[in-house]
């Protein structure tokens, strides 16, 4: 991996560990803060506890289930409740754990919440304390695994058990799922080679579909829902923008007023797993951030969709993968290919499922950086076609759906187009080490 050597660099301001977990508290204190600016204590109250006790299927989105505010608040607790997890694993803020802290901030809109969510961490962590290893190596199997949270609402609380025996099934269905994540995600990157980003995504896929077919096996009916809010564009298009230049202009500041580092992450491909904090720095990330999140929000308005819960969430997840992974350079060919795809099919583009394909393409924003723009585009295309079928397979309790659409991508564009530059560059070896004729008989003459 190239990083910056730090004697030729300008005087970057730093960040002490210390300092960054504060910032992201107040982060997640202010996000609590901005609930007011919508409804009234008691609406939040209220709308919190609803959000608490709802199935959370794909797609629930809290800003319409409850309100604004609540879902606001919602967002503030999941992270906290996030970044205490990171401190008592004694964990540094770094690129990947940037991005589950914004994962995690963006799917509180429409999925997770606390209860259907520390069940889930606290069977990864158990992993970790099972089988000896530090708990750091299971940090991120326990946060990006808060995908299946579903699972543990829509036991508990959709299929008409008493409260005691649903809450049984569903804590202990949400700890097994946990504990046997991390082993299974770190299986799983061999299969996509580190090309969806979504890798635990892709592993609680398959988590999910086992899950759902004992489920269906006995008896139990899921289904797939679409509560939907497209009151608050104007709103939260400010709000995304706002921040978005904010985290610019902060990376710019930590940069000395500088864009050095950002050229270092555009070289990269962004192929798991790529730290952008230790390629290009801090203040680099933050701006490649900042960057995403004004570039996903204008795409999104520009093709005259919605600011729902769901496609809220998909932009603060492209932003938090700003630092792992993703770049404007490597994700924009994949959005357009989806795009393109939408409107050559009988799908409607602005339509929130549609649009949360799009934004989520980008977890196959390494095959654009690796192959070629043209490779990502048609990735992106195929992504699109995918992700509308496979969500039954889960029954939507896996709120990663794309991650899990875009492994099985990844898995087959990946070696295809590997065969293919093995043979052209077989060809150009083979080519090279012909004689010319010419030269053939100037060597005979010679002679």
């Amino acid at each position: 991996m190239t990083t910056i050597p730090i004697e030729n660099a300008p005087a970057f301001h730093t960040l002490p560990a210390k300092i960054l977990y504060r910032l992201f508290t107040f982060f997640a204190l202010f996000i609590g803060l901005l609930a007011f600016l919508f409804n009234t204590p008691i609406e939040i109250w209220d709308g919190f506890w609803l959000i608490m006790r709802s199935p959370a299927n794909l797609l629930t989105d809290y800003m319409e289930l409850a309100n604004p505010g609540a879902t606001l608040m919602n967002a503030s607790v999941m992270t906290l409740h996030a970044l205490l997890i990171v401190r008592l694993c004694n964990a540094k803020i770094n690129g990947p754990v940037i991005a589950a802290l914004f994962l995690i901030i963006g799917f509180s809109f429409f999925g997770k919440n606390f209860y259907n969510s520390m069940p889930i961490v606290v069977g990864a962590l158990s992993y970790a304390w099972v089988t000896r290893h530090p708990l750091e190596k299971s940090l991120l199997a326990a946060l990006f695994g808060t995908a299946l949270g579903p699972l543990v609402s829509e036991l508990t609380f959709n299929q008409g058990l008493s409260l005691p025996v649903g809450m049984t099934l569903g804590l202990t269905a949400g700890f097994v799922a946990g504990f046997i994540l991390p082993p299974l995600a770190q299986h799983a990157i061999s299969f996509t080679k580190g090309f969806s980003l979504y890798n635990v995504g892709f592993t609680c896929g398959f988590v999910g579909t086992i899950f759902i077919s004992l489920m269906r096996s006995f008896g139990m009916t899921v289904d797939i829902v679409s509560i939907i809010s497209n009151d608050y564009t104007t709103a939260f298009s400010v709000l995304l923008i706002l921040m978005s230049l904010l985290l610019a202009l902060f990376g710019y500041y930590l940069n000395n007023w500088s864009f050095y580092g950002l050229k270092e992450i555009y070289r990269h491909t962004g192929q798991l797993s790529t730290d952008y904090v230790e390629v290009g720095g801090l203040g680099a990330t933050f701006l490649n951030m900042g960057f995403l999140g004004i570039f996903s929000t204008l795409f999104i308005l520009l093709l005259g969709g919605d600011l729902s819960g769901p496609v809220i969430g998909g932009i603060l997840s492209i932003v938090g993968f700003g630092a792992f992974g993703k770049n404007v350079l490597t994700a924009a060919p994949i959005m357009l290919g989806a795009t393109v795809m939408s409107s050559l099919t009988l799908h409607d583009t602005q339509s929130p499922s549609i649009l949360i394909a799009i934004l989520f393409s980008t977890t196959l924003s390494p095959i654009a950086g690796q192959y070629s723009n043209l490779v990502g585009f048609i990735a992106g295309a195929l992504h699109l076609s995918l992700v509308v079928n496979v969500g039954f397979l889960h029954g939507g309790v896996n709120l990663y759906n794309n991650g899990f659409a875009g492994g099985l991508i990844a898995g087959i564009v990946v070696p295809i187009v590997d065969a293919i530059h093995v043979q052209r560059a077989a060809r150009l070896t083979t080519s090279s080490q012909e004689v010319d004729p010419a030269e053939e008989v100037e060597t005979v003459d010679k002679r």
